[in-house]
C-alpha cells in the first residue's frame, strides 16, 4: 500500500542557506514535504529510526561531509535512500559516495525537474524496502513462535526432507511429523509448501 507523501519526508541537508531554501521550496512546490537541516549533525540528531523517505545531502560541508554522512547512516542500518548533490569537479567525490550507499548523485547545477524525478524514484525505492523490511519482521516473528521440536521440523523441510526420513532423524513417528508439519504451516500462515519455503527464505532464516 502506498504511503501518503505527507507521512514521507525529504530531508535536505545543506550546509549553503541559499542552496537549501531553493531546495526546500522546490520540493514544497511539487507538494513534497522537505525538512532542512544547515549540517550534518543537526539532521542526525532530529532524525527518528522509523522515518519514511529519503535524503538529499550535499558532499562538501564543514564538520561532517556527505560521503561520512553515507557511512554514519549505513552504520545505523537507515533504509532511507540518499541522493547526494556534488559539484563538477567532485567524481571521484561522486564515486566514492556511491560506494558507501548512496542511492545516486546529481551534479551542480540540476535541473528541477531532473532532481523532483530522482525524488520520487527514491521515495519508490524507500517504500519498497519498508515494506519488505516488515514482511520479514513478520516472518521472523512467526519462526519465534514455534516450539524447538517444530523449528527442526522446519529446518528438516527446508532440507527437502520427507516425512518418513524427518521421523527417522528425530525418532518419532511418521504420524507424529505430520501433526508437526501441519502446525509449523498454521504457525507460518503458508498456504502451502512452496509459501512456507519462500517466505522461511525470504526471512533470511534458512
Amino acid at each position: 500500500m502506498m504511503t501518503p507523501a505527507a507521512d514521507r519526508t525529504v530531508f535536505v541537508v545543506d550546509d549553503d542557506e541559499a542552496a537549501l531554501d531553493s531546495l526546500v521550496m522546490l520540493l514544497r512546490s511539487d507538494r513534497l514535504n522537505p525538512r532542512g537541516f544547515s549540517s550534518a549533525a543537526a539532521f542526525l540528531e532530529a532524525l527518528q529510526p522509523d522515518a519514511r523517505g529519503c535524503i538529499i545531502s550535499d558532499v562538501r560541508m564543514p564538520g561532517m561531509d556527505g560521503v561520512e554522512l553515507l557511512k554514519t547512516l549505513k552504520g545505523m542500518n537507515c533504509l532511507l535512500p540518499v541522493i547526494v548533490i556534488t559539484g563538477h569537479a567532485d567524481v571521484t567525490v561522486a564515486v566514492q559516495a556511491m560506494k558507501s550507499g548512496a542511492a545516486d548523485f546529481i551534479q551542480k547545477p540540476f535541473e528541477s525537474e531532473l532532481i523532483l524525478r530522482l525524488v520520487r524514484a527514491c521515495l519508490e525505492d524507500n517504500d519498497d524496502l519498508v515494506d519488505a523490511d516488515a514482511k520479514r519482521d513478520r516472518v521472523a516473528r512467526r519462526i519465534e513462535s514455534l516450539t524447538p521440536r517444530e523449528r527442526q521440523v522446519l529446518e528438516m523441510i527446508m532440507q527437502g526432507s520427507s516425512n518418513k526420513v524427518i521421523a527417522a532423524n528425530l525418532s518419532i513417528s511418521p504420524r507424529t511429523v505430520e501433526i508437526y508439519r501441519a502446525n509449523v504451516m498454521s504457525k507460518m500462515r503458508a498456504d502451502s509448501l512452496s509459501d512456507l519455503i519462500r517466505m522461511t527464505l525470504a526471512s533470511g532464516a534458512a
